[in-house]
């Protein structure tokens, strides 16, 4: 089997997008995505620089084929292609905060895998939840109870990246109650989703799930799965907490 060619620096990347935009103005975007698939997509490339091609690719191709060019890469079904889908909706989230939510819901359901939830979740709510808390807090709100299992999780995933990059306390707080709403769910992706977040919440914020501790602990709607998540974060707070005082 043939290796794939690495690609190691953002000059590289550079180039390779440059490469990409050469002939789009006459050759439309069917072209300019046959090329990125070709060019950027089937080599391998590291997340953080396919963040860098992404960029990239927001700044040079004209705002009003943003959302033209993502539909055609959705389809393409590759990993990579995930991080260019999220990266860009993430760059365009401060100027069209719901085109970009409803684009991101779009794109998960067409992926219908757990890493492109992952993908685009944390680069679209996550990122949103961390720099938008009051306008991404409500949308997770209707996220909770969406009808699909990757919506759900969605709500876990922004969790886990904002708590995790610092969102402030009093937001936390809320996007737990968002946790605890869903912890009754028995759907295998859902869990997963949901409890990586609480365990977060509880390595990061252990106050908020002590003072959560009735809801948790004495509810019979929460699941075991849910309260084993709490621990383990729990008991890793503890852990850090011990190897840096010891």
């Amino acid at each position: 089997m043939e290796k794939l060619p690495i690609i190691t620096s953002k000059k590289e990347v550079a180039e390779l997008v440059r490469l990409c935009l050469d002939d789009f103005p006459k050759n439309g975007l069917d072209e300019l995505v046959k090329n990125v698939h070709i060019h950027i997509l089937k080599k391998k490339i590291r997340f953080p620089l396919l963040e860098q091609a992404a960029k990239e690719l927001y700044q040079r191709l004209p705002a009003d084929k943003h959302i033209e060019f993502l539909d055609r890469v959705v389809h393409l079904h590759e990993i990579g292609g995930n991080v260019l889908l999220g990266m860009i909706l993430q760059l365009r989230l401060a100027g069209h905060f719901d085109e970009s939510l409803r684009k991101a819901t779009e794109y998960i359901i067409i992926g219908n895998e757990w890493y492109v939830c992952d993908i685009i979740g944390e680069r679209v709510m996550g990122h949103g939840l961390l720099v938008f808390p009051e306008k991404m807090l409500p949308k997770l709100e209707k996220l909770s109870r969406h009808s699909d299992k990757w919506m759900v999780r969605s709500v876990g995933v922004a969790t886990h990246y904002a708590v995790k990059k610092g969102l402030k306390k009093q937001q936390v707080e809320k996007a737990f109650q968002l946790l605890l709403s869903c912890a009754d769910t028995t759907e295998f992706h859902t869990k997963k989703g949901i409890g990586w977040a609480a365990k977060t919440v509880a390595k990061f914020h252990p106050d908020i799930i002590k003072r959560y501790r009735d809801e948790w602990e004495n509810n019979d709607r929460v699941k075991i799965w849910f309260r084993t998540k709490i621990a383990i974060g729990l008991s890793r707070k503890e852990k850090y907490a011990t190897r840096y005082t010891s």
